[in-house]
């Protein structure tokens, strides 16, 4: 189902018309309305009446994230407090928190994004619809409340957390649809196999899965456990929050962007020079709506690709590829540029180990160490009994290391644990353990 044929497949000149129109708004409001954005152009000796086509786009500045905390809490907004009915912000982790703000427009178009979002992904009206992301500060879960309402869906905004409690609202209330961070699914199917239930005997039909990088063997995971489709959504607090992308449930094969509201572009995330579609680099997003909070180039930190080619479900907007990882996410072992998707997608074709790892980064010497802790699936450790004497655990382990190897180009110190010995999480996965600054991550889009 298509929730706005008449935008997702409308033809590129058509498009691009609505673009450059909204492009030139946008630049008008953000000169005349943010001290910061006049001071930028005009430091580029750029103004909003130079904007005659979209490839002028790139005349104009990069925002980065540290502009926005640079200016917290309220002086990147383009208008006056009275208009803005809501605010969002990051979890501020590394200090104070970046700051968002919407008008009662931006309300309403970020629910008409996420429903057509939803739709993409399979859903549809009156579907009951289990939203686990959390509520709050971050944009998640209220990002998708607002949309499944918008759509005509049943919301239950149960928030992250309480796994029983969430295992029984989707056994009670048969839920069509799910959403939350992969990991956390995880996490919940787990519980459901430790209590004896069978994850594919729920209701659940599809699942919109995002907020941290995540695999192709995730999702293989994903749906053969629970027996669902599963599609990766894009977005983040600073453009909007869910919903810039998604995938379509037909094809699976990059992220629809709602070109309407967003222009994409990929840059060399070293020269800031503008990549071709195809190629690998970081994302940067410009809004063509919103009105509280416009966003000029923004840097996301993100890796990924465009596709402009048509997509067999019939819509017609560029895809972009799913998150590889974030531009400061990216280890460097032994010169080898490796991210932490890639390290899973080795792990995840093991049956004999869980759905769980981390790296852990330490100093040794003049030297980082990198060591990369997995866990073994219940049913492996019943069957090998003793994990420290295994035979089949050597074995386990050399393999591994051979596949890390040719998947990645280097070797990795793997190391693995029995059941239960990684950290869960309610909310993005904490990935990287870096111990050579006492710092903890999980830093994920």
């Amino acid at each position: 189902m298509i929730f706005n044929p008449g935008i997702e497949t409308i033809s590129r000149e058509e498009l691009q018309k609505i673009q450059l129109e909204r492009l030139k708004e946008t630049v008008k409001r953000c000169y005349e309305n943010v001290p910061f954005h006049k001071r930028n152009f005009d430091n580029a000796r750029v103004q909003p009446q130079d904007i005659r086509s979209l490839d002028d786009l790139q005349r104009l500045p990069f925002m980065k994230k540290t502009d926005l905390r640079e200016n917290y809490p309220f002086n990147l907004f383009a208008v006056d407090m009275k208009e803005v009915v809501r605010i969002h912000g990051s979890s501020g982790t590394k200090g104070k928190p970046t700051v968002v703000g919407y008008t009662r427009k931006d309300i309403e178009n970020w629910s008409e994004i996420v429903a057509r979002a939803i739709c993409c992904a399979g859903g549809r009206p009156g579907d009951i619809f289990h939203n686990a992301y959390g509520y709050g500060l971050f944009t998640g879960g209220l990002g998708l409340h607002y949309g499944i309402e918008y759509m005509g869906a049943v919301a239950v905004p149960v928030s992250g957390g309480n796994t029983p409690r969430q295992i029984t609202l989707i056994q009670d209330f048969e839920p069509r649809g799910i959403s939350a961070t992969p990991s956390y699914v995880l996490n919940i199917v787990e519980e459901m196999e430790r209590m004896g239930l069978d994850p594919r005997s729920t209701s659940l039909e599809y699942g919109i899965f995002g907020a941290e990088p995540w695999s192709e063997e995730m999702r293989e995971q994903l749906e053969g456990k629970l027996g669902i489709k599963a599609v990766d959504i894009y977005g983040l607090s600073e453009v909007m929050g869910p919903g810039v992308s998604i995938e379509c449930h037909e094809a699976q094969d990059g992220l629809h962007i709602a070109e309407d509201h967003f222009l994409a572009e990929i840059i060399d995330p070293n020269t800031g020079e503008v990549l071709p579609y195809g190629e690998e680099g970081e994302l940067v997003f410009t809004s063509l709506t919103k009105e509280a909070f416009p966003v000029i180039r923004y840097r996301t930190g993100d890796i990924a690709s465009l596709n402009p080619e048509k997509c067999k479900c019939g819509r017609t907007t560029i895809r972009m590829s799913r998150i590889k990882g974030r531009v400061d996410d990216m280890l460097i072992i032994r010169g080898v540029n490796v991210f932490p998707t890639e390290i899973e997608s080795v792990l995840f074709g093991f049956r004999q180990l869980a759905p769980h790892y981390q790296v852990v980064i330490e100093r040794e010497g003049a030297l980082d160490r990198f060591e990369v802790h997995c866990e073994l699936a219940q049913e492996y450790m019943l069957k090998i009994g003793d994990l420290e004497n295994s035979r089949d655990v050597a074995g386990l382990l050399k393999e591994i290391g051979h596949a890390m190897k040719n998947a990645l180009g280097v070797s990795v110190m793997v190391k693995v644990h029995k059941p239960n010995s990684i950290p869960r999480s309610e909310g993005k996965a904490i990935r990287i353990v870096d111990k050579r600054n006492k710092v903890v991550t999980g830093k994920q889009s």
